[in-house]
């Protein structure tokens, strides 16, 4: 949905928020060190103001410093921050503000949606009950016109059933709906001031666009002011009038969202723009954000580089994995002696081939049963009925120690890399964990070096065996976890989700990593992903999945090119673009 931006009347063109010569500092070793430097911006009423950036450049602090969310005892804040709720009145500035104060502008005039709605909402109480509480804490109504308000709302943000999404709890809903929770609770008092901390960051492209879609309709509506946080180009140009590029605490670029995104003259602004795996075309490799700001690549260079366009390199006469009629199914009900009484069909017969050396994708909605199918292939979860082979051998029929033999040769890498590590372990030691379990090489000595191989391997230094997992970034913990599935030299990964939760400039990084890794020791990959323009980069041929079964299957471009089904359609019609 293209922005619009409205016409300010006269009386409205005092901003409604003004931030000049933020800083902010926290408290390390004694002495406060500045993570934000000089920010300023300007946002007006009903307008939306984009920031964007990779993770730690100071998007989140900013809008934190605005909500006045940070310690006070750890975080020290300096410059303005002036807000005006009321147009004709005259603005304040929030960092002069007592607790107390500020505790009746949240929620009433100044709302924030989190990036993870399923640790911001209670898991122990209703979705409606926790919308009433913030209704009732800011305005004197009953609990009845509290309910009947909300349930107005729920329907408003197109919940499904109000009523019954009323009485859910947290885990009894999907994420789209739990984030349309988080909005209606954001929206509640109809405030003037709406930060929207990454809210479609790990939503499907589908549930996203409704998302967006529905926050600029209640935006025009109210006339709300939006500060949106992303590191989406393509989101940003979907929502943003204006734009505000940060990198390392400061800003680098700002501007009208057009300006920006079209015309950019940061080379960091650049960068970002460039790390979008591109929908037209198929490059063999992405820039980086470094790769700008070194200045060893140029824009016009970038664009040449995406005209080329991979072929189809699968083998058909070298299947590895064969999957024939696969079912999985999980028991929702069981009676006291443990029969199940109703069961969820995730898997519904599905049939297809991975051969050697290509990356196959696997796209498809939360829900529509990709994780499950990419575990069952593995054992990971039991099938129904159906038959996987691996190599020729019948997965089905291994016994325990043959099985055990046969992991060494599939590994799987998961979507968080933070909780797949053990924090209170050090790098060297998880991976040399499987090379233990498993006796390769003849002794500890051999496995040490081998690990220090593996580290150099996905780009880290040696000297990162010494380290804890909390010791690197997000970028560099997906590098380990991929570390420690190549440790015992697999032949098929399964990459689950495994760059979706990454900043584009990062996930440029490891999808290059996973392309040289290919090239050079021949791995196979099965790549499961709700992000299209990622699995088009990255992959050879595409599977599409939709409630449990395979709806379109072929290779890469021509899928792009002549999608057969209704639902590819839909999936790629609603990929970002800017």
């Amino acid at each position: 949905m293209p922005p619009v931006t409205p016409v300010l009347p006269d009386s409205e063109a005092q901003p409604l928020l003004r931030v000049d010569g933020l800083e902010v500092g926290f408290m390390r070793d004694g002495r406060y060190s500045n993570v934000l430097r000089q920010v300023g911006f300007t946002l007006r009423r009903g307008h939306t103001l984009g920031i964007v950036g990779e993770s730690g450049s100071g998007k989140s602090v900013t809008c934190m410093s605005v909500m006045r969310l940070l310690p006070e005892t750890v975080a020290r804040a300096s410059g303005s921050i002036m807000f005006a709720p009321d147009a004709t009145s005259q603005p304040v500035d929030l960092l002069t503000l007592s607790e107390q104060e500020m505790c009746r502008l949240r929620g009433n005039h100044i709302s924030m949606i989190f990036q993870e709605p399923m640790t911001s909402l209670n898991p122990v109480h209703r979705c409606g009950d926790q919308v009433v509480e913030m209704l009732r804490r800011h305005e004197n109504i009953s609990g009845d016109e509290a309910r009947q308000r909300v349930l107005e709302l729920f329907d408003e943000v197109r919940l499904p059933r109000p009523e019954k999404l009323f009485r859910s709890y947290p885990h009894e809903i999907s994420g789209g709906q739990k984030q349309r929770v988080m909005i209606a609770m954001a929206l509640v008092c109809h405030p003037d001031l709406l930060i929207a901390d990454e809210p479609t960051t790990a939503l499907d492209v589908t549930v996203q666009r409704d998302i967006l879609s529905l926050l600029r309709q209640l935006q025009d509506k109210y006339h709300i002011g939006v500060i949106f946080i992303t590191h989406d180009l393509g989101v940003v140009a979907q929502v943003a009038d204006e734009v505000l590029v940060m990198y390392r605490g400061e800003v680098v670029e700002s501007g009208s969202a057009d300006a920006v995104l079209h015309h950019p003259q940061h080379p960091y602004t650049r960068g970002l723009l460039a790390c979008r795996p591109p929908l037209d075309s198929r490059p063999f490799r992405l820039p980086t954000v470094t790769d700008f700001l070194d200045g060893s690549v140029q824009p016009d260079v970038a664009a040449a580089s995406d005209i080329s366009v991979r072929a189809d390199r699968s083998d058909p006469h070298s299947v590895l994995l064969s999957a024939r009629d696969v079912s999985v199914s999980y028991s929702l009900r069981r009676n006291l002696f443990g029969k199940s009484l109703q069961e969820l069909q995730a898997v519904d017969k599905v049939s297809f081939d991975i051969y050697e050396g290509e990356t196959l994708g696997l796209v498809g909605e939360s829900g529509c049963g990709k994780s499950t199918l990419g575990r069952a292939l593995l054992r990971l979860v039991p099938l129904r009925s159906g038959q996987v082979s691996f190599e020729g051998v019948d997965m089905a029929t291994l016994p325990p120690r043959a099985l055990r033999r046969m992991r060494t040769r599939m590994q799987l890498v998961f979507q968080d890399p933070f909780s797949s590590l053990n924090p209170h372990r050090t790098i060297g030691d998880t991976l040399l964990e499987p090379l233990s379990v498993h006796r390769l090489f003849d002794s500890d000595g051999q496995r040490r070096r081998h690990v220090v191989e593996l580290l150099e391997r996905v780009g880290l230094p040696s000297d990162s065996v010494r380290r804890y997992p909390h010791e690197f970034s997000g970028g560099q913990r997906q590098r380990i976890v991929i570390a420690r599935a190549l440790a015992l030299n697999p032949r098929l990964v399964v990459c689950d989700e495994s760059v979706s939760a990454l900043d584009v400039s990062v996930q440029a990084q490891v999808l290059n990593l996973l392309n040289d890794l290919k090239r050079q020791f021949g791995y196979t990959y099965l790549f499961i992903t709700h992000d299209l323009s990622v699995v088009k980069f990255l992959s050879d041929r595409i599977l599409v999945m939709q409630q449990g079964r395979i709806v379109e299957q072929g290779p890469v471009d021509e899928l792009y090119r002549n999608p057969q089904t209704a639902y590819t359609k839909k999936l790629l019609e609603a990929i970002p673009r800017l």
